[in-house]
């Protein structure tokens, strides 16, 4: 590690409002670090692990709390990571999965491409790594097919893949000796003419006084994860905080940021409830807030109980909400649960119990999909839970280690937000519109519209492999630090001073909870799955009404709750641009596609039994060959559109590619 902690820089005795309450004691300490990786989930480690395999060595990863995030803490029945089909004869190749990639709409082609050409050696890493992806007898890496996935890319390590690859990557770091700053919360990038400078952090470690850090370096490598927390209804693990306002109040361009996945969650545990829950085939029931008044609210939708079982079926892997899916497609059930739970301020569970209808499957009624499947498991019998039970025992006892005994019990699910496919906009090597500012993992735009199955944890990890290759190339020995570099730290460290000055004072009561409970409640109803210009409006009104007085606004009492305060504002710097985002996309003349339904008076509805707030158009790939970008400039937010980057094409000549892969070497 470059450089360690200095003496105190200033320190500060912060007033508090009340008199027999201790004054707040503000220090601010500094360290020097060439690159530092801010977040420990599979993309951070990953970022880490490369620098140093590759040569950086002065380097440290920045955490608030190794133990959180949703890498570690989150998965799903079978969660996927998506890669090259590397098993049988599946025709298949980087292009064809490049182009797979790119036909996700608003996706750019360089990226892509990386995605597709790095999956491979991604993938073996993490297999050498410890990762236990299965293989046959032969040592091929069996596939199966995903959501969005024309073959059978997808491989899976369990329910638990996403926490192997943390651990497994954590192991690495910490044997190459990497060193780990537990209890750094990130507060502000610290930029100056569109380069980083540092990070100013709090040490939560503290116990007795608000201390920052100022970590001087020359690459911030951003593996915070989504903007989880603008949301209520979240299957991301409470301990999923990100960091995005931070990054857009740097400069730092947002893409594509309409874009999120919403789907049907369990509420405790926050789990999706995707694969082999949904092709056991339930019973779906809803019930009042007392859990009485029990019905079955499908049937009251659809007359045949075959296609009924056939849609709920398919929810299986085609989990998220997907407005192409509405008309006749399995995302009508998404639907049906949002007007039950919110509508109708009634409960939804899942039933494992009893199966969904009159208590009888007709198996060989269900559309062929199903039925081949159910046939070929063997599963054509029984009870949901019997079913389930028989195909995928693990998912029964996920739930049993976390409290809920599926064959007792029913399960209390909603329409929940899992994953952001927009984030930052980089270039092919991840880097932001910043210099020395790099994106990888979910806070890196890199998906588009729509995406496949488990195409995440693979994007993770070849950004941070990218990232990590740029950084590395573009080293300078010795850098010389000149007179002006001594200006421009001076100037970083007077912003880092007015950044912490914003901790507010110590009141009796704290509504800084209140606050956030109010600021997530109104992102679901205004930036959820349904959406409308009015709702989008009022919402963005009110974020920015809060933002304006924030600083006297916010109360807490206790000192311990300053991480919670700049946690809070990053929230709401993240909700105004999201919501600038999708209200400027709507008077673009965008219309419902991917997770998000945009509802219209003179719109069509998905069925004669559903509500007008289902009006909508569909988006129909109008917009898709074109990338929204936004900037937070001051209190306000600048958008642009620019066409989708393409599909690089890259001489393929053997010889030429080998000289122009010597010179780069040799840089």
């Amino acid at each position: 590690m470059g450089g360690s902690i200095s003496a105190v820089y200033r320190e500060k005795l912060w007033g508090t409002g009340m008199d027999d309450k201790e004054n707040i004691t503000i220090s601010l300490r500094e360290m020097e670090i060439h690159t530092v990786v801010v977040g420990t989930g599979a993309a951070g480690y990953q970022a880490a692990v490369r620098l140093h395999q590759y040569g950086e060595h002065d380097l440290a990863i920045l955490s608030e709390n190794v133990s959180a995030g949703t890498s570690r803490n989150t998965g799903s029945d079978k969660q996927t990571y998506y890669k090259l089909s590397l098993a049988g004869r599946d025709a298949d190749s980087v292009g064809a999965m490049a182009e797979d990639l790119f036909q996700g709409q608003c996706v750019d082609g360089d990226l892509a491409l990386c995605e597709a050409a790095l999956s491979t050696k991604c993938f073996y890493h993490l297999v050498e790594l410890g990762v236990p992806f299965p293989d046959n007898e032969y040592g091929e890496y069996i596939g199966y097919k995903t959501d969005h996935d024309r073959g059978r890319r997808a491989s899976s390590a369990g329910p638990y893949t996403s926490k192997i690859m943390v651990e497994c990557l954590e192991r690495e770091a910490i044997s190459r000796q990497i060193p780990i700053l537990d209890h750094m919360q990130m507060v502000k990038l610290l930029v100056k003419d569109g380069k980083v400078y540092g990070v100013l952090c709090l040490d939560r470690g503290k116990t007795t006084c608000c201390e920052f850090v100022i970590i001087w370096c020359e690459n911030a490598i951003l593996a915070t994860g989504g903007p989880a927390v603008m949301y209520h209804d979240s299957v991301y693990p409470a301990s999923q905080l990100g960091g995005s306002g931070i990054a857009f109040e740097a400069g730092i361009k947002g893409k594509n940021l309409t874009e999120w996945q919403f789907g049907i969650a369990s509420l405790k545990p926050r789990w999706n409830v995707s694969g082999t829950y949904m092709q056991a085939l339930p019973r779906i029931i809803s019930t009042d807030q007392q859990g009485n008044d029990e019905k079955q609210f499908l049937l009251d939708y659809f007359e045949d109980p075959a296609k009924m079982q056939s849609q709920i079926f398919l929810k299986g892997y085609q989990w998220p909400f997907d407005s192409d899916k509405v008309y006749g497609g399995s995302s009508i059930i998404d639907l049906l649960v949002y007007q039950e739970t919110v509508l109708r301020n009634r409960r939804v569970f899942l039933d494992f119990l009893h199966n969904p209808g009159d208590g009888m499957i007709a198996f060989d009624k269900l559309m062929p999909e199903a039925y081949e499947y159910l046939s070929s498991a063997g599963a054509c019998f029984g009870t949901p839970i019997e079913r389930l039970d028989h195909m995928n025992e693990p998912a029964v006892l996920f739930y049993q280690e976390h409290g809920v005994d599926l064959r007792r019990e029913m399960l209390e699910v909603a329409i929940c937000v899992q994953h952001n496919n927009g984030g930052l906009s980089t270039d092919f090597h991840w880097q932001t519109n910043i210099e020395g500012i790099y994106a990888v993992g979910e806070v890196c735009g890199s998906h588009g519209v729509t995406r496949p199955g488990g195409g995440a944890l693979n994007a993770g990890q070849v950004g941070a492999l990218r990232a990590a290759e740029h950084i590395v190339c573009g080293k300078k020995d010795n850098p010389k630090k000149d007179p002006q570099q001594k200006k421009d730290r001076e100037f970083c460290r007077k912003a880092a001073w007015k950044h912490m000055e914003q901790v507010p004072m110590l009141y009796d009561e704290a509504n800084i909870g209140e606050m956030w409970r109010k600021a997530t409640i109104r992102m679901d109803r205004a930036g959820g799955m349904i959406r409308s210009e009015e709702s989008l409006r009022q919402a963005l009104r009110e974020v920015k009404e809060e933002l304006r007085d924030f600083g006297a606004a916010v109360h807490i009492s206790d000192f311990r709750q300053t991480g919670m305060f700049f946690h809070l504002y990053d929230t709401l710097v993240s909700q105004q641009v999201y919501l600038s985002a999708m209200l400027d996309y709507l008077q673009h003349g965008g219309g419902s596609r991917g997770s998000a339904l945009y509802i219209c008076p003179d719109g069509e509805k998905p069925g004669e039994k559903m509500p007008d707030l289902y009006c909508c158009r569909l988006d129909k790939g109008k917009l898709g060959g074109m990338i929204q970008e936004i900037s937070l400039c001051g209190r306000e937010c600048q958008v642009s559109w620019r066409p989708v980057r393409p599909l690089p094409e890259p001489d393929s000549f053997f010889e030429t590619q080998w000289k122009a892969f010597r010179e780069r070497k040799r840089k």
